[in-house]
C-alpha cells in the first residue's frame, strides 16, 4: 500500500512538471522562434500601434469602407457583435424564422405569411415595447407588434432576407443580383475577419463612388489583398478586410 502510495505521488509530480511546466514552456518557446508573430496574436500594425488583428473581425459601417460578415459574438450582451471576448454564434436552426424569416409551410403554418410586407414577404415582426424595455401583449396576452407609418409591419433587421434587402440597398443592387451568403449570415466565431472575393466586388463599386476613386483602382486592391486557398486546395480565396480597409487609407500594416 505504501509502495502503491509512493509511485501515484511520484508520477503525479513527474507529469505536474511535464505536461504542467516543460510542455507548455517548449510549445510556447518554439512559438516564439519559429511563428512569432501568429503566436502573439497576428497582431496590425500601423506606425508602431496596434490596430487590430489579421483573426478578428473588426465592425466598420462607413460607406468609404468595406464591410465584414455580420456578427452575433457580443449580441445579447449589451453589444453590437465583433466582440472578441464573447465568440459564438446564434446557434439558430436551418428553419427558424429569426434566421430565414417566416416561411410558410416551414416556419409558419398556412400559406401566407400575415406579418408581410411589399419590400420583405418573409418578414418577422418586431415585438411593440413600452417605455422601460417590457414587452406589450394585448388583452388575451397575445403580442402586440410594431408597425410602420404606413400601416405595415416592422421587420426584425438581423433575419436573413431583412440583412439581403440592407445588402442591396447600401451597395446599389439591382433586385436579381444575387448576393454571397457570407454577406447575410455570421460565421460560428462571429469573428471571421475574411470575406468572400464575390462579397467584395460587390461593394467596391460603392467604396469607390465614397472615394472618388475608379472601381478599377478599387479592385485591384482587392486582388491584392486576396489570400489563396491554405497549401493551394483547402477552403476557399478570402479578402481579409481589416488589411484591404487599412490599403484604402493608404496606411502600411505591418
Amino acid at each position: 500500500m505504501r509502495r502503491q502510495v509512493l509511485t501515484s505521488i511520484v508520477m503525479f509530480l513527474a507529469l505536474t512538471v511535464l505536461l504542467g511546466l516543460i510542455y507548455p514552456l517548449a510549445v510556447y518557446g518554439i512559438g516564439q522562434v519559429a511563428f512569432k508573430k501568429q503566436a502573439d496574436g497576428s497582431l496590425i500594425k500601423v506606425n508602431g500601434q496596434i490596430v487590430g488583428s489579421k483573426l478578428i473581425a473588426e465592425d466598420f459601417t462607413s460607406a468609404k469602407y468595406f464591410h465584414p460578415r455580420p456578427s452575433k459574438a457580443g449580441v445579447g450582451y449589451d453589444g453590437n457583435g465583433y466582440d472578441a471576448s464573447a465568440s459564438g454564434a446564434s446557434n439558430q436552426g436551418p428553419s427558424n424564422p429569426n434566421l430565414i424569416g417566416n416561411v410558410p409551410g416551414v416556419s409558419i403554418d398556412g400559406t401566407k405569411n400575415p406579418y408581410a410586407t411589399p419590400t420583405d414577404p418573409r418578414c418577422v415582426p418586431v415585438q411593440a415595447t413600452d417605455k422601460d424595455g417590457n414587452d406589450i401583449t394585448d388583452s388575451n396576452g397575445n403580442a402586440v407588434y410594431e408597425k410602420n407609418k404606413d400601416g405595415t409591419y416592422v421587420c426584425d433587421p438581423s433575419t436573413v432576407p431583412e440583412r439581403v434587402l440592407e445588402y442591396r440597398a447600401e451597395n446599389n443592387l439591382a433586385p436579381t443580383v444575387k448576393v454571397p451568403v457570407d454577406a447575410v449570415t455570421a460565421s460560428f466565431s462571429g469573428l471571421d475577419p475574411d470575406i468572400s472575393v464575390a462579397n467584395a466586388r460587390l461593394q467596391a463599386p460603392r467604396v469607390a463612388r465614397a472615394r472618388h476613386l475608379t472601381v478599377d483602382q478599387v479592385l485591384a486592391l482587392v486582388s491584392k489583398h486576396t489570400d489563396g486557398r491554405r497549401l493551394g486546395f483547402m477552403g476557399e480565396p478570402g479578402v481579409n478586410v481589416l488589411e484591404l480597409n487599412l490599403a484604402l487609407d493608404g496606411q502600411s500594416a505591418r
